[in-house]
């Protein structure tokens, strides 16, 4: 095989939908212009597992949503797509060292920081980030195996799916949680919780919401858990109104709402979930020596264009933890132009963009890194399309490649001692973790550390 007539080779940085998405579009593309035969692409994920966010970021009581698995499989099952696990960029490989084996480098890396929430007191030791919760509660390798959930009234900030997703698995009785793939230490954690009564509060009206409708109309369904709603916290402006009319979702979810503010009688439950509107958090407040102990809030008005203003009005919360479901933001890549304003790659349409504004040949981005944490898992489709269009236009004029073979990396990679796994280890995998479920009439219980990721993946156990 000669340089002229080999394959495009091209890096994806990250195994999450985007990455996969992405990877699909460019294996089925027709490199006719390109001057290249075919593409070959490698999926580079640091975690030993791939699926990126549907497996480490929803919640383990939405399979509905983790079906979209199915269709992921299918794509890296098919073998015109090689994954390369258990391999850390920026760590184990350099932007510089992808470029001299690949064409291109596309990353895809998502965002699973939490975006930060300036109000006084939100270091306090029980104010957590809604990110770090849910990687807890979903088994990522990355983070402790405990989570402290020692208060009895817990307040959860923000309006979008996340807050919903935080609020109701704390709200949950852990047994019922039991037929979902939580791991065993997670279960353990919520069987032990205090909690009694959580609080979502959200700084807009209830047309502003950002909650899904089946997924709040699923929270009526809780057993032994009332939801709760203020008539009082329901107002809607011009803008309001007009959102209702022009969006069936909108509509749905204030219809949802409003059912539940025409709710008589007192909670029977032993757990309740509040959801307040027009209430913006303005102060952790803490004890003398630093801990959790209320939240102040100002009531909002809205002002006519769905935006609100303060009123002056504080109520004082009587909680013991805070929970900040404000929005993800991404993180910094060795060696890649960040925006730190955004919390995005630097790039214009998926091209990476120097500090200058000028592009940076070979480099790309998509998904979250590439836009910010907005939209559902499915829009990253047409956000990948977007990408490796540009990529395929400029396929002809980028600096090739030194070592394009594809063993080179691999050999690369463990000549430096980085245990790289393959799709054929995450399926031994995957088949360990479903016969874990199956004898419990489960999908699968999710292994948890790294190592024994790792371990099962090898099938040394």
């Amino acid at each position: 095989m000669t340089d002229s007539n080999r394959p495009l080779r091209v890096a994806v940085v990250g195994a999450g939908p985007a990455g996969i998405y992405a990877s699909d579009i460019l294996s089925k593309a027709d490199l006719t212009a390109t001057g290249f035969d075919g593409v070959g692409i490698d999926l580079f994920e640091r975690l030993p597992a791939p699926f990126g966010l549907v497996r480490y970021g929803v919640a383990p009581d939405h399979p509905r949503i983790k079906q979209i698995i199915v269709a992921l499989e299918k794509v890296l099952g098919r073998g015109d797509v090689r994954l390369l696990t258990n391999v850390d960029f920026g760590t184990d490989v350099t932007l510089e060292e992808l470029r001299h084996h690949y064409d291109a480098v596309v990353f895809s890396t998502g965002s699973i920081k939490d975006a930060t929430l300036a109000i006084p007191g939100v270091e306090a030791p029980e104010s957590y980030g809604a990110a770090d919760f849910v990687s807890w509660y979903d088994g990522h390798p990355d983070y402790p195996r405990e989570w402290p959930l020692e208060a009895e009234t817990v307040a959860v900030l923000g309006a979008g799916n996340v807050a919903l997703d935080v609020a109701r698995v704390l709200a949950k009785h852990a047994d019922d949680l039991l037929p979902t793939e939580i791991p065993a230490n997670v279960y353990e954690g919520l069987k032990s919780s205090k909690v009694k009564d959580v609080h979502v509060f959200a700084r807009r009206g209830p047309a502003q919401a950002k909650f899904s409708p089946l997924e709040l109309r699923e929270l009526g369904h809780v057993p032994d858990v009332d939801v709760i709603v203020d008539p009082e916290d329901f107002e809607f402006d011009e803008g309001s109104m007009e959102a209702i009319a022009k969006s069936n979702q909108t509509k749905q979810v204030v219809k949802t709402l409003t059912d539940w503010t025409l709710k008589e009688g007192e909670s029977s439950a032993s757990r309740r979930l509040h959801l307040h509107f027009l209430h913006a958090p303005v102060e952790v407040l803490t004890t003398e020596d630093g801990h959790v102990r209320g939240l102040r809030t100002e009531r909002t008005r809205l002002t006519g264009d769905t935006s609100v203003e303060g009123t002056g009005d504080f109520h004082e919360w009587d909680v013991q933890a805070v929970y900040r479901a404000v929005g993800y933001f991404g993180s910094p890549l060795e060696g890649v132009p960040f925006d730190e304003l955004k919390g995005v790659i630097s790039n214009h349409e998926g091209r990476v963009l120097a500090p200058g504004g000028e592009t940076v040949e070979g480099v790309y981005c998509t998904g979250w890194i590439k836009r910010g944490p907005v939209g559902l898992i499915g829009h990253t489709k047409s956000d990948a399309s977007e990408t490796v269009k540009h990529l395929l236009a400029d396929a002809a004029a980028l600096q090739r490649a030194e070592e394009p073979d594809p063993q080179t990396i691999l050999d690369f990679l463990r000549g430096k001692g980085v245990d790289v796994l393959t799709w054929s280890d995450w399926e031994v995998l995957d088949a360990h973790e479903r016969s874990l479920g199956e004898p419990h009439g489960r999908q699968r219980v999710k292994v948890v550390s790294r190592e024994d990721m790792i371990k099962h993946s090898r099938g040394t156990v």
